[in-house]
């Protein structure tokens, strides 16, 4: 088995590999291990296992916080870890098995926090100075006690990142709000199609057309640059998600995933400016008889080798992704360009799906309102309160950080809208 150990972040993070070990043999033999670990991957960490551990890394770190950030239909919580020293100048966040059956994200996410907790090397230290890592270990906790796709009430919580009618995508909606992440970083799995669709790894960034033009470039460096690079170092192949290649030539010969649909998070986290990377993992072995740890454990250490990307990306463009990230924070006030309900990077939008002149804001009733307040303030839209004569209103300006979001939200022609709000075009 690849050591599913420290030395995995302490060497992404360093250019040469460390000559030392990340802590001393003392500390590794107090270090807990997951689930998956001790049975050398033959079965995955279970709920109780993974509050256990991530309890005991939350003991034994300061740098280390651990909040419950909601909780499921079926009352199971929805947990934050936080790791890295105050304050930091940029934020990286992992949310790991939005599907409750892709669990190797998951499980390459609670080794990740503990090898950071207990990493005890210079440079792991001065990267956490810098850097604060947030992960959800468990994004779908229902869908994973039952083994599903989607959550207790059948819902793909990947499918609800714009309209938040889940305790899971609301949650999530939060943390993206109040911690501001630059880098949104999701871990997922797939079921290949061989010969042309079966690489180790897929990832893919935000392709959604509202994305910021620099986050874009970003997230497409992180891809490229980084996270294929460490992945196919580590001995993984890959490729972009959602498109299937011709074996021989390498050439795409169709699309069969990987649009700009708003709702999914990769595309809300560019439109809501954050370098987005999804990253999908094959589930089936590549060889026929591969023994099912093996696969097992094969599945993991490849989200492990491309999580070895993300870290260098983050060390090494971290001043880049700061200044890309806040310009496109404050673009939005400047409120001006179109906005677009359709297309993707790779598909131009038709006519009817951009707004070339967008209108002013939104007025919306009191009953609209209030029907929509609590996911727009999850959202982190700005509202100025009014009165429609009839009740409580309210008015919502494009002129503000997420300008992009308002028309997706509640313009009538958006694919996706929560409710019909009336455009004010008197600029």
């Amino acid at each position: 088995m690849k050591a599913l150990a420290v030395a995995v972040i302490a060497a992404a993070l360093a250019a040469p590999l460390l000559s030392a070990p990340v802590h001393a043999a003392e500390d590794r033999s107090r270090a807990p291990r997951t689930g998956f670990e001790q049975t050398n991957g033959a079965r995955w960490t279970s709920q109780p296992e993974e509050q256990g551990f991530l309890a005991a890394v939350d003991r034994a770190s300061d740098r280390v916080t651990l909040t419950r950030i909601g909780t499921t239909e079926q009352n199971r919580p929805l947990r934050l870890v936080r790791i890295g020293e105050r304050p930091a100048t940029r934020t990286v966040l992992l949310i790991c098995s939005q599907h409750g059956d892709e669990p190797s994200g998951r499980e390459a996410c609670l080794t990740t926090i503990r090898d950071l907790a207990y990493a005890k090397d210079a440079r792991t230290k001065a990267f956490l100075s810098r850097t604060t890592v947030l992960v959800v270990p468990t994004a779908n906790p229902d869908g994973r006690a039952a083994g599903t796709r989607g959550n207790s009430d059948g819902v793909d919580v990947n499918r609800d990142h714009l309209s938040l009618r889940t305790a899971e995508a609301r949650a999530m909606a939060a943390v993206l709000r109040d911690r501001r992440p630059d880098v949104v970083y999701d871990l997922h799995e797939y079921g290949a199609t061989p010969p042309y669709y079966d690489k180790d790894l897929f990832d893919l960034w935000p392709r959604n057309l509202n994305t910021d033009t620099a986050v874009h470039a970003e997230a497409q460096t992180l891809s490229q640059t980084y996270v294929r690079p460490a992945a196919q170092s580590a001995g993984f192949t890959t490729g972009t998600y959602g498109i299937w290649t011709d074996p021989v030539t390498g050439d795409p010969i169709r699309q069969v995933a990987g649009d700009g649909q708003e709702r999914i998070l990769r595309n809300i986290s560019g439109v809501k400016h954050a370098v987005g990377l999804l990253i999908e993992s094959r589930v089936e072995p590549s060889t026929e008889g591969t023994p099912e740890p093996d696969n097992n454990r094969r599945r993991v250490n490849s989200q492990l080798g491309a999580l070895k990307g993300l870290f260098s990306f983050a060390g090494e463009r971290g001043r880049q992704v700061d200044a890309v990230t806040g310009a496109a924070r404050l673009a939005g006030h400047r409120d001006t360009g179109p906005v677009y309900l359709g297309g993707a990077d790779n598909d131009p939008a038709e006519p009817a799906e951009v707004i070339e002149n967008p209108a002013c804001g939104y007025r919306l009733t009191g009953d609209q309102y209030t029907e929509v307040a609590d996911e727009l303030a999850l959202h982190g839209v700005r509202v100025r309160r009014d009165n429609d004569g009839a009740g409580t209103g309210a008015y919502v300006p494009l002129r503000q950080s997420l300008r992009a979001l308002v028309p997706l939200l509640l313009d009538e022609r958006a694919p996706y809208h929560l409710t019909a709000g009336e455009a004010d075009t008197g600029c």
